[in-house]
């Protein structure tokens, strides 16, 4: 199938798939129906591009339990794949205000409760922090690209805190999540969605209940870490630490210790 065919076909399911989503939900209290209806939009749009999923590590983590995903971010397609990859839970996105005036898209994006966020809005992030505590009062989990951009050569960007502050408050365990080959398949700036396979690990939750708000960069160092661990070689040769995630090694075992 061409490229331009591709997207005529995904933007023939999306129409119909967004304005559902947009008069049901703000109804759906629970997600339940915005849920359904995502889970098959989704999963055309990777049939359509040819996508194949791999899923490692799903057995680790129990769908009746609230986390906080991270997941290094590559592409667009990637929010599809975690949606086809993490099946079973009530997710949640915190993701860019840019991305509500995508159309459908992004109105679908608001109309299921998902999270937006003003970077160059202090007081706006705040407050975003605030509506993410509230989402998870209700039993959904979110999803988090700590980077907060694609990155267009694999590699791990510098991580941003909010996430991992939202996780410390909320006493949320976190799970990192490592998907490879989705750049590939589409890379950042470009329209052709190409087929393939993407590969996506989940790892184990991580505990935070021995990390405070003054040991956030130890946190994230640490989940990074586990993220990186999962990259090919290649990417993680292109990752070094830098000099604050190094010095963070130390306290970070001290920390583990208490666990045991």
């Amino acid at each position: 199938m061409s490229y331009g065919l591709k997207l005529l076909v995904i933007f023939v399911v999306t129409v119909p798939a967004a304005l559902l989503i947009i008069l049901v939900g703000p109804f759906d209290r629970k997600g339940k129906y915005v849920q359904k209806i995502t889970s098959w939009w989704t999963k055309m749009i990777l049939t359509v591009g040819g996508v194949a999923l791999s899923v490692k590590g799903l057995s680790q983590i129990d769908p009746k339990r609230q986390y906080v995903f991270m997941v290094n971010h590559q592409s667009n397609i990637d929010i599809p794949v975690l949606i086809q990859s993490l099946p079973k839970l009530r997710l949640r996105w915190i993701a860019k205000k840019e991305l509500l005036w995508v159309p459908f898209f992004g109105w679908a994006m608001w109309a299921a409760k998902n999270i937006t966020v003003d970077r160059s809005d202090r007081f706006h992030a705040l407050g975003t922090f605030k509506k993410a505590k509230e989402r998870m009062k209700d039993g959904v989990s979110l999803v988090v690209f700590p980077e907060g951009t694609r990155s267009s050569e694999g590699d791990l960007l510098p991580f941003k805190r909010g996430g991992f502050l939202l996780a410390i408050e909320t006493e949320t365990p976190i799970v990192p999540v490592t998907i490879n080959g989705s750049g590939a398949i589409l890379s950042k700036g470009d329209w052709r969605l190409r087929g393939g396979q993407v590969e996506v690990i989940v790892g184990p939750p991580v505990s935070v209940e021995n990390y405070q708000p003054g040991t956030l960069r130890v946190l994230s160092a640490h989940i990074r870490e586990l993220m990186e661990q999962n990259l090919p070689t290649g990417s993680r040769l292109r990752t070094p630490k830098s000099a604050n995630e190094q010095s963070t090694s130390a306290v970070r075992s001290s920390l583990e210790k208490k666990t045991v």
